[in-house]
């Protein structure tokens, strides 16, 4: 028993569970706007509840075990990298590459039993989690398509719940993709050193710790401006509006946390950015509560 336990463990530090949360509550939030868009009510149904979940996380854990294997010549010889369990040796290869599969067939399968325009979707999906790895080799656009990763989020909400892209969810999605860019640059400046050494086109690398701290605020002033948007479009009130403004002091916070200190960015990337998104899920659920 112990032994399934700590092989447990390190596959959840294999995936970076507890960074789960990030994405969910943006999903969530499309659902319910677009389920009151549908039917007049918040509620979604069970049946969406669970697939959604299922291929919430199956993504997930396909998009960040791709990410290890293929950065696997990367990161053996970064500090920071060093003790994770397919570096370490405590998951091997053909473990990692047999949980790639597996939850690539499960994304796959619980979008089929969603709708037809979800199961199509679903393959050119699996392709953009699998290739967001590769960017950073190339191209200093890695940090946006990392964050579109997590935009596609609420457009996977409008496939789910409306079987339609809705332009709410495209607006939403842009907001999270430069919500997400903006801190991942953040989270990059750790790499900062390592990167210019080996070679990858991390802004950081490439164009130094200043002007990274500026192309994230700017991202970060983009997110908000696309949340605002997405507010006024959909069937949302004040009270949503009122939680947008705490995401961005939220955000406002997290930068002031990272400028006075780099050592710092840890709990930026995951305590603040964590609340922001559970703090926009619960202000719009109230929202359409109330309304």
């Amino acid at each position: 028993m112990n032994l399934y336990w700590s092989k447990f463990k390190d596959i959840l530090e294999l995936i970076v569970f507890k960074h789960s949360i990030f994405a969910l509550p943006f999903l969530f939030s499309a659902m319910i706007v677009a389920s009151k868009i549908a039917n007049d009510s918040a509620w979604f149904g069970f049946k969406a509840l669970i697939l959604s979940i299922i291929c919430a996380v199956s993504a997930r854990n396909f998009a960040m075990t791709c990410n290890r294997i293929l950065d696997e010549d990367i990161d053996k010889n970064n500090p920071r990298c060093k003790d994770r369990p397919n570096i370490s040796g405590k998951i091997g290869k053909t473990s990692v590459i047999s949980f790639i599969i597996i939850n690539a067939f499960i994304f796959v399968i619980s979008a089929f039993f969603i709708n037809d325009l979800a199961f199509k979707l679903s393959f050119f999906v699996l392709l953009i989690l699998a290739l967001y790895s590769t960017f950073k080799r190339f191209s200093v656009l890695a940090h946006l398509v990392l964050g579109l990763c997590l935009g596609i989020a609420p457009i996977a909400a409008s496939v789910i719940v409306l079987n339609e892209i809705h332009i709410f969810s495209v607006i939403l999605c842009l907001g999270v993709s430069f919500w997400t860019a903006g801190f991942d640059l953040l989270y990059s400046l750790q790499d900062m050193e390592y990167d210019k050494k080996v070679g990858l086109y991390s802004v950081p690398a490439k164009f130094g710790e200043q002007a990274t701290l500026f192309i994230s605020a700017f991202c970060h002033f983009l997110a908000v401006l696309f949340w605002l948007l997405f507010v006024w479009i959909s069937p949302l009130n004040y009270i949503s509006f009122f939680g947008v403004c705490l995401c961005t002091i939220i955000l406002f916070f997290e930068h002031k946390i990272v400028h006075k200190n780099f050592s710092h960015i840890d709990r930026a990337f995951f305590t603040l950015n964590g609340y922001l998104s559970v703090v926009f899920f619960i202000f719009v659920w109230v929202d359409l509560l109330w309304n």
